[in-house]
């Protein structure tokens, strides 16, 4: 039985969610909550229905959705304004709210929810600026809320970035992961902190390429080839944490202490580096770091990462050719 889901707010993001579920074959419900005449609303609703069926037929073009399958997806959305949802809300099973990122808009659209919801639905922020624990208290029935941080654009990033109050009850926290991955998603768990997982990685990486820019360092064309064909192929198959093991902890701790030394205290190593390497905790070569490899086959572990990266540069066209040097000469 199809899973009734509705998302609240029909901008960017809400349209990305919705178009996550309609390609999983799922129905969805997109709700604009704001108010609007009535001719206002049918011209904004003709402008959302356009908005999702351009996005599935780049999808189309891009190969991944025959044209048979777009029109397909998009006869699974129903646009509603607030009245013409309350029956989709009185037994929907999960909503995602996705609405601007103003307190008091936030405010507004859960007091509705939580009048027009069932007490065992459960209802899903988006929010990428407020914590779960400061929306929690917003919603009736505080324990069937949670974050879920999606990632633009949300129906192509398979990552969904999830969060939870004290207050959550764990069983509704398992029905969203599991909901997600029958979708095609990869949710994560992280605790209530600003700026999640990825949002806080990236502002910082984002600053420093910004920042080498302004120091003359490399041009900004240099520095997003680097990214491109070093930083982000690697990192697309090592995580930053099996990144540390792989290479070891105290590289990264004598690196950290000699560009903290050269540049600026903010490169200084966090604690847990140090005291990882203090306690013989640097990764592969000792069998412990962040990662336990205690039992692991080692080789076996580091041959399936690279044939992961090796993939990667045959898609991209970047792999290196035998006798290369010798083509052409």
């Amino acid at each position: 039985m199809a899973a009734r889901i509705a998302v609240v707010g029909a901008g960017r993001m809400g349209e990305g969610i919705a178009l996550a579920f309609m390609h999983a074959g799922l129905p969805v419900t997109l709700i604009d909550i704001k108010a609007r005449e009535p001719e206002q609303q049918r011209l904004y609703f003709a402008k959302v229905r356009a908005s999702l069926a351009l996005e599935l037929q780049t999808l189309v073009r891009l190969g991944v959705l025959e044209p048979g399958q777009a029109d397909e997806a998009l006869g699974r959305v129903r646009l509603c304004d607030r009245d013409q949802a309350r029956g989709d809300l009185a037994c929907a099973e999960l909503v995602f709210e996705a609405v601007p990122e103003v307190l008091e808009v936030k405010r507004e659209c859960f007091a509705w929810l939580s009048g027009q919801c069932g007490a065992d639905c459960i209802i899903a922020s988006t929010t990428s600026t407020f914590l779960v624990t400061e929306l929690a208290g917003l919603v009736s029935h505080p324990g069937r809320f949670v974050n879920a941080h999606w990632l633009n654009p949300a129906y192509l990033i398979p990552l969904v970035e999830v969060s939870r109050s004290a207050a959550t009850d764990g069983a509704v926290v398992e029905r969203l992961l599991a909901l997600l991955r029958r979708v095609g998603k990869v949710p994560v768990l992280c605790a209530p902190a600003a700026g999640y997982i990825v949002p806080r990685i990236q502002a910082l990486a984002m600053n420093e390429a910004a920042r080498m820019v302004e120091e003359g360092v490399a041009s900004a064309e240099d520095i997003d080839t680097a990214i491109r064909v070093g930083f982000g192929l690697r990192f697309s198959v090592l995580g930053l944490l099996e990144f540390i093991d792989w290479g070891g902890g105290d590289i990264l701790y004598y690196a950290s202490r000699y560009l903290a030394g050269a540049i600026d205290p903010r490169f200084a190593s966090p604690q847990v580096i140090a005291d990882n390497m203090h306690e013989g905790r640097n990764g592969l070569r000792e069998g412990q770091g962040f990662y336990d490899y205690a039992g692991v086959d080692v080789e076996a572990y580091k041959l399936q990462r690279l044939g992961e990266f090796t993939r990667k540069l045959d898609l991209m066209g970047l792999a290196p050719r035998f006798n290369g040097a010798l083509q052409g000469a």
